[in-house]
């Protein structure tokens, strides 16, 4: 599995609503299933984001689908990061001998 951690800004409508924020947290730990992905952790958070998920995935496809499916709520602009652990990017080192 891949991690990916995704930085999220509420869209105009996500924030007029956003007394419903934490309960589209968990329908998106319900959603992200379906595409085999696990989520993680949520965090809201100040600055130029709104909220920062991890999300374990097994591959690219099956997170850009998910965030495909999280842009089309119309709740948060995303922006997706593949995150290397420090054993991954070891062995990203390693390639470079």
């Amino acid at each position: 599995m891949s991690t990916y951690i995704v930085l999220s800004s509420f869209t105009d409508q996500g924030i007029r609503t956003v007394k419903d924020t934490t309960k589209r947290a968990d329908a998106v730990k319900e959603l992200a299933k379906k595409f085999g992905v696990t989520a993680k952790e949520f965090y809201w958070t100040l600055g130029s984001y709104d909220v920062v998920a991890i999300f374990d995935a097994p591959d690219d496809a099956s997170m850009t689908a998910l965030g495909l499916a999280l842009a089309a709520g119309g709740n948060v602009r995303t922006q997706t990061l593949r995150a290397f652990s420090r054993q991954e990017m070891n062995g990203v080192l390693a390639k470079l001998a």
